[in-house]
This record gives structure tokens, sequence and C-alpha cells, in this order.
């Protein structure tokens, strides 16, 4: 099998039948290389359904994952969007091609590097990269459209929902394993934000990130 033809089976045979269906998506998914962001010890593993091993335990998600945060988040090409977790650079470079600019915030400095360089070779000039702890918030009170965590949380820190303009939209993974929940949160109002489970998912926790109130008897 080409590299072309195992692009086009991850979307046809993985991606739509977990009902990805949006058209922006699936376009989105066709245009952008996932091989170009797959380290090259791993190069035969692209397309395949699995979390592609990345340094320091980190991975690239699934891509049925990748595919059903982008089709939930609801993408507008006025966006501005906070990325938690830059990782391979691959998501950054999908949401990249959707929005007006993208902030990526990863706590690993030589995967935010190489997702620069990746990037960069693309063209791809509407992303600032930012290295740092970002597992509590990030952005010094900015606000964002769009926020996409790629790892996932035990507990959300409750910065993120503050950090979302009204009417915007956040994906996490909330949760310990072996249940974890992805989830959007969308803020309607000043103080107002509504909740919905997506799906069940398991990806590496984030490094730092909150954990549950231990109970104390």
């Amino acid at each position: 099998m080409t590299i072309k033809e195992a692009h086009f089976n991850m979307i046809e045979q993985q991606i739509r039948t977990w009902d990805v269906l949006d058209p922006m998506v699936l376009e989105l998914l066709a245009k952008v290389a996932r091989a170009d962001y797959v380290p090259e010890a791993y190069q035969g593993l692209a397309y395949a359904d699995l979390a592609v091993p990345l340094n320091h335990g980190e991975v690239m998600m699934h891509p049925v994952v990748e595919a059903r945060m982008l089709q939930a988040l609801e993408l507008d090409p006025t966006d501005k969007v906070l990325e938690i977790g830059t990782g391979s650079g691959y998501v950054t470079s999908l949401l990249a091609h959707a929005v007006h600019h993208v902030t990526s915030v990863d706590i690993h400095a030589d995967l935010s590097k190489a997702a620069g360089d990746r990037l960069k070779a693309k063209g791809i000039d509407n992303v600032e990269l930012q290295v740092g702890d970002a597992a509590r918030g990030w952005g010094q009170g900015k606000l964002y459209d769009v926020i996409a965590i790629t790892g996932s949380t035990p507990v959300l820190a409750d910065a993120f929902r503050m950090s979302l303009n009204r009417g915007g939209r956040l994906f996490a993974v909330v949760g310990q394993s072996p249940l974890m929940e992805a989830i959007l949160i969308r803020r309607t109002d000043e103080n107002e934000w509504e909740q919905r489970a997506l799906f069940e998912t398991e990806v590496p926790v984030l490094l730092n990130a909150p954990q549950p109130a231990a109970f104390v008897f």
C-alpha cells in the first residue's frame, strides 16, 4: 500500500466510520499529510489507528480522536485558538489551516522546536509556538475562541473556562485511567458555560496537571 492509499484509507475507513462527516474537517484531513509530522522512526504508522509515540512519553493522539476534536470545536476562519500540547505539530497544522491564528504551548522545548521546523517547512506562518507549563492555564488574561487540550487532565483547571470568549469552545479529555472522557465546553455568557460529553478515550496526562482533592477521614 502506498502512503497516499494509507492516507485515503485513514479518512474513509477510520474517521468517517466514527461519525466524522463534517466536510470541512474531512477536507482538512485530506489536505494535511499526517506523515509529514510523524517522527522518522514511525513513518510506517503515520496513518494507523493508534497513538504514535513521541519523546518524553508523549504521543500523537489516535487519528479518530484528532478528527472528532476538530469536528466538535466547529472551527471558524476568524477564530483565535489556544492549543495546549504542541506535540508533533500535526494538530497545530490542522488548526492553522482552518483558523486565523493559533497559539500553541508545549512544556518540552525539543518537541516545540521540532514542530516549529515542520510548520516552517510547510510555510505555515499564523502559529505562535511557546514553551511552558500550561496544565493549569495559559495566556495571562487573554481570551480565545477555541481551546484544544491534546493531553488529558484528571481535573480541568478553571482558568481554561475563564480563557474562553463568549461563544468560545473548549475540548478536553478529563478523568483518570481507565475512565477518561472527552468533553466540549461552550461559554454561553460571562458566568455561564455548557458542557457536553463526547466519547470515552485515553491519552497521556499533561505534566503537572491538577489532581482530584484527596479525601481525608
